[in-house]
């Protein structure tokens, strides 16, 4: 399989058995995942606030969390450095994006090693998908 840079918002629902979409599943079998470093603690407050929030019984919490680790234990990580916090602090004054976000763009870009043009970031928010359009990847939208 090809390798897609994967953002927390379209990873968390292929975690949660009764909400991955046809197109999370088909994505899920076409394309390998790359995540920023930080990605298993993002799902995991998603998991805890939707569990806070009764959303999630325990049961489907803990099955949430180990279909994450299922998932942790095959992809490829995105490590933090010095080069890409300072890409991340470039692209909040570039782009209309909230830190974390940033954060996941940089990381995708260090991946395409500076390159994005053939590489795909997969995500269900918005203003990254638009960021990453104009960064120059190829982006597919989740939601």
């Amino acid at each position: 399989m090809d390798p897609a840079f994967w953002d927390t918002s379209a990873l968390v629902p292929l975690c949660l058995r009764h909400r991955p979409t046809p197109l999370l599943q088909r994505l899920s079998e076409t394309y390998d995942v790359v995540v920023w470093w930080a990605t298993s603690v993002e799902a995991r407050s998603a998991f805890a606030r939707d569990l806070r929030a009764g959303v999630l019984t325990p049961a489907e919490h803990e099955l949430a969390v180990g279909r994450l680790e299922e998932l942790k234990a095959g992809w490829r990580e995105i490590q933090p450095s010095e080069a890409l916090r300072g890409l991340a602090e470039s692209m909040v004054e570039r782009y209309s994006l909230r830190a974390a976000d940033a954060l996941q763009l940089a990381a995708a870009y260090v991946w395409s090693l500076s390159q994005p043009f053939d590489k795909f970031l997969i995500s269900g928010d918005k203003r990254l998908l638009e960021a990453a359009r104009e960064a120059g990847f190829r982006v597919i939208q989740t939601s």
